[in-house]
């Protein structure tokens, strides 16, 4: 079979544990890895992995992007191309995931020879944590194409800027692109004329600090400056207080956080989503217990839920607030303020904030991407915050900001039982039934 590829991919073809490539807008880097795999699968029999951070609908995988390289490659009869799988007549099978949402999917995969993780720039730590040691048959090998954009991006940083040994790492770009059309090549170099800058991060596949539109472009890069991303120890003196942003079928995001001197220490983050309350209590209790090396765990002090944590559920008599307090937990709910003066809280004690890099990593990665939605009419940043898989996060860090500049009081005492602290609320809770999606 004679194939156009291009040069730089040829090393697709030679065995290695890691293939990466990366650059700007153009490269062929789907195309590329979609090819590859398509030869090599009807070559010899195998299963491979096509993911992606997120993926709600077979519509949104490399399915379409195959079965188009399957008509193009001329490998029609090889290949039968189902609805949610494509099968080689030799017995290569493709599979299609999503990596964030489906944690469980993803650890029972097995006997997988290839992995390719396609728009890799959005993978977070926790999905890279769960998915690598998934695929562990001998000669097994991860491939990873991504366009860059921010250098503090996980993927990035694992495997560009400190690649696993032996890794095959290449930077390609639309010049390297043997199909590459003329209409994109003059668009290219229009922006370079127009914006030089903004073409090396588009078509030059170079990083920038932060994304254009990025709400704390400011914090983060001063919090970069002065090293405020680093190692954060938990202080087992201090309480661990909790700040939540809470969703069924949205992420439930979770901040823990401790006030030392001056400083607030952000030690953790929990993201999650689908689940009843119970895994999150389960979360607090697994972090409350002695790490394997003896270190304390965490000793908690207030919980701080948004405002609709008091809303009663569909067939429950018992609020998410309620269900806390019950399951012995000191509740505090968030003032209400708009968003835009949520945001400004957080700006407002963001120099105070020290961030553990390793265990608030998708916190932050959250925060570098939380940014402003773009007016369909000026295509200019309106004032309202883009509503993504960061929003999660960052609205739980709003509710810390809000939070954690409330006065600290006293517990209430026990003849107080209408207290704004929910002590007449735990007891209700305490007597109340279970029931709802969020129950135990």
């Amino acid at each position: 079979m004679k194939v156009e590829f291009p040069e730089k991919l040829a090393f697709l073809f030679e065995p290695a544990r890691y293939k990466i490539a990366y650059g700007g807008r153009g490269g062929a880097k789907s195309w590329g890895f979609g090819r590859a795999l398509l030869i090599l699968g009807a070559q010899r029999p195998l299963r491979v992995l096509c993911a992606r951070e997120f993926q709600n609908s077979i519509a949104e995988s490399a399915h379409a992007l195959l079965a188009q390289q399957i008509d193009l490659l001329g490998l029609s009869g090889h290949y039968d191309t189902q609805e949610k799988k494509i099968l080689g007549r030799n017995g290569t099978e493709f599979i299609f995931k999503g990596l964030r949402h489906n944690v469980a999917s993803v650890k029972s995969t097995e006997g997988v020879d290839i992995c390719w993780v396609e728009e890799a720039r959005t993978v977070s730590k926790t999905s890279w944590d769960v998915l690598v040691p998934t695929i562990r048959k001998e000669g097994s090998e991860i491939w990873i194409s991504f366009n860059t954009e921010l250098e503090a991006d996980e993927t990035y940083q694992r495997f560009v800027k400190k690649p696993p040994t032996g890794a095959r790492v290449v930077k390609i770009g639309w010049e390297d692109n043997p199909w590459f059309p003329a209409v994109l090549r003059q668009e290219a170099l229009d922006l370079k004329a127009r914006d030089p800058v903004a073409y090396e991060t588009v078509w030059g596949g170079n990083c920038k600090q932060v994304l254009d539109g990025a709400i704390y472009a400011n914090e983060i890069l001063a919090a970069t400056r002065t090293n405020r991303f680093t190692r954060v120890p938990h202080d087992p003196s201090k309480p661990v207080l909790t700040f939540w942003d809470l969703g069924r079928a949205d992420m439930t995001s979770i901040w823990f956080a401790q006030i030392v001197g001056f400083e607030f220490r952000l030690i953790d983050f929990y993201e999650s989503r689908g689940h009843a309350l119970k895994h999150y209590l389960d979360v607090l209790e697994e972090r409350a217990k002695p790490g394997p090396d003896g270190a304390p765990g965490y000793t908690y002090g207030e919980h701080w839920l948004p405002h609709d944590a008091r809303n009663e559920l569909l067939a429950s008599e018992r609020t998410i607030e309620q269900q806390m307090w019950a399951a012995g937990h000191t509740v505090r709910i968030v003032p209400r303020l708009t968003v835009a003066a949520g945001i400004d809280a957080a700006r407002q004690v963001f120099d105070r904030c020290w961030f553990d890099e390793d265990r608030c990593a998708d916190g932050l990665n959250a925060l570098r991407n939380y940014r402003y939605d773009v007016d369909p009419d000026t295509q200019a940043f309106s004032k309202n915050p883009l509503h993504d898989a960061a929003s999660h996060a960052a609205d739980a860090f709003r509710y810390f900001a809000i939070g954690i500049a409330e006065p600290r009081a006293e517990a209430p005492a026990d003849d107080a039982p209408n207290d704004r602290y929910g002590r007449r609320r735990r007891r209700d809770a305490e007597q109340t039934s279970t029931g709802s999606p969020w129950a135990a």
